[in-house]
């Protein structure tokens, strides 16, 4: 359908098995992506693209250790392992993925001073990437996403997405989550709250 398209988020190397981030079976829901990407008319893929020492970087705060929450101008933020630094490995998508039939990679985390899960804003929430315009000036207004992590990007984007007027679905079976403190069932509840189909 010309009016839908798959959003596949941030499946690199650094969220799979052996990354920097490393996602519980990441490398598992490839094969299952494949299969979305070869059925849909549009595909966008996200990337997570840091400069070296970005401020999400638990090395970046003396003191601080991964998955510590520090607050930053725009509000609470999760420190992680340094992850997806520009033109590193880690940062290249799976290579498994058969990705060479996206429309458009959209790069995100790449400010120093604030981190971006959401595929359409920033962490600040006010920021915009640019795809919900990309989008909208194609026609496109129903969104399938899949990818890592569903507690984080993957949840962050649908509901973005969903406030952005899109209708959308998330393929659970092609997510993986990290699950810190409860937050999967936390963001699944908030997803299906919003309205997002969870397939």
């Amino acid at each position: 359908m010309a009016e839908e398209a798959l959003i596949v988020i941030d499946m690199q190397n650094d969220f799979c098995p052996g990354g920097a981030l490393a996602v519980d079976g990441g490398d598992e829901i490839v094969p299952g992506i494949n299969r979305l990407i070869q059925t849909s008319d549009h595909v966008v893929l996200t990337q997570d693209w840091h400069p070296a020492g970005h401020s999400s970087f638990a090395s970046s705060h003396p003191g601080k250790s991964p998955f510590e929450t520090v607050t930053m101008p725009y509000g609470e933020q999760k420190l992680w392992p340094d992850h997806c630094i520009q033109g590193n490995p880690g940062a290249d998508f799976h290579p498994q993925l058969e990705w060479t039939k996206a429309e458009l990679v959209v790069r995100k985390g790449f400010r120093t001073a604030i981190d971006s899960y959401s595929a359409f804003f920033e962490n600040d929430h006010t920021t915009p990437t640019g795809l919900g315009g990309y989008l909208r000036e194609r026609g496109i207004r129903r969104l399938t996403i899949a990818g890592l992590a569903t507690d984080f990007c993957v949840a962050y984007s649908a509901l973005d997405a969903v406030e952005q007027g899109f209708a959308v679905t998330v393929r659970l079976e092609a997510c993986r989550g990290i699950d810190l403190a409860g937050s999967m069932a936390e963001m699944i509840g908030r997803m299906r709250g919003a309205g997002v189909t969870l397939a």
